[in-house]
């Protein structure tokens, strides 16, 4: 989900240098409803060229549905090797079709960057839209939200007393194969007593079906004040709760790129996985890492159990000076360990 919703950066410029063109979106399922009634495009499909069954019969109705597409330009924000492939098979069945936009240089893409040596988000998509002579204006992902969401969120915040810019957001959770990710249950909830000690009203907690038993812990052991939203927000709907928020905590999940097209401050804690790789978009965006020897491992077993050391490196006191000096609360100066780094 991280990359799909990084893509709306660019998205929302490929759409205002065309203001009036027929932009027709492809991705994946389920990733697609993050599109319904989304104004800047007249279609929206999926269809799933990575699955194990049937792949040569969903890459030919893919590339039917573009056949009949008969787009003038195409954008490809992904640049894999599929998609490289079914490029270049489609490129001489379609003589109407003037540019292909692309991170890689050479055939079948029309503009393309140089490869840059560093993979900072959206690095390759920003240089492969500024190739095509688009300019780079948006600096974060930006989801249609819809007005019966916004109400909704609207609703929730009256509900549990949550005051726009006087609460904390936090992401505690990640998908059950990525534990790694997590900073943990007694971290989060000793961060959310820290913070309400100090003055924040509210610290409001979401997260998906995996994270059920971390957010009701965090919220029992986190105390009075402290919000346990966790199944009451659809994934567009974090936008707005995000956008009446102080700023945001979270770890390395999807949740955090949505909650980062807010444009509130957003710091991510990452530990088995490159921030520099994995943080989301955007120049309000910060990643904290412990700096030790098995740094950016993407291991999905620790060598260290249980004491994830990449994680219990990152300590609440710095994280909680952070969001203070975010939030106003106190002039802090957000300091960290020497062995943890932030980007």
């Amino acid at each position: 989900m991280g990359d799909v919703v990084g893509a709306t950066t660019f998205i929302e410029d490929i759409r205002a240098a065309f203001p009036t063109a027929e932009i027709h979106l492809n991705t994946l399922k389920p990733w697609d409803r993050l599109f319904e009634g989304d104004p800047r495009f007249s279609s929206v499909f999926a269809i799933d060229v990575r699955g194990s069954r049937g792949r040569l019969a969903a890459a030919m109705q893919w590339m039917r549905a573009v056949l009949a597409g008969h787009y003038d330009l195409i954008f490809d924000l992904q640049s894999t090797d599929r998609s490289r492939i079914m490029l270049g098979l489609l490129r001489p069945l379609s003589p109407q079709l003037k540019a292909i936009v692309g991170h890689n240089p050479g055939y079948p893409y029309t503009h393309a960057p140089e490869r840059p040596p560093e993979p900072y988000p959206g690095w390759h998509s920003d240089l492969a839209l500024r190739a095509a002579g688009v300019p780079r204006v948006t600096q974060h992902g930006r989801l249609h939200v819809s007005q019966a969401s916004r109400d909704r969120v609207a609703g929730l915040m009256a509900q549990h007393g949550l005051v726009a810019g006087a609460y904390v957001l936090l992401l505690p959770g990640s998908q059950k194969a990525g534990w790694l990710k997590r900073w943990g249950v007694e971290r989060y909830a000793a961060l959310a007593r820290m913070l309400r000690e100090a003055g924040v009203g509210r610290v409001a907690i979401i997260g998906g079906p995996d994270e059920v038993e971390d957010c009701a812990a965090i919220a029992g052991q986190g105390g009075e004040g402290v919000v346990n939203l966790n199944g009451l927000t659809s994934i567009p709907e974090i936008v707005p709760l995000a956008e009446a928020a102080a700023c945001i905590v979270g770890n390395d999940t999807g949740a955090a790129h949505v909650a980062s097209c807010a444009g509130r401050p957003l710091l991510v804690i990452c530990g088995a996985t490159d921030p520099r790789r994995v943080r989301p978009i955007g120049p309000h965006v910060q990643a904290v890492q412990w700096t030790g020897p098995c740094i950016n491992c993407y291991r999905k077993t620790c060598n260290y159990q249980p004491e994830l050391a990449c994680m219990e490196a990152v300590k609440v006191e710095s994280v909680a000076d952070w969001v203070l000096g975010c939030c106003g609360f106190r002039q802090g100066d957000r300091a960290v360990a020497t062995d943890v780094r932030m980007f």
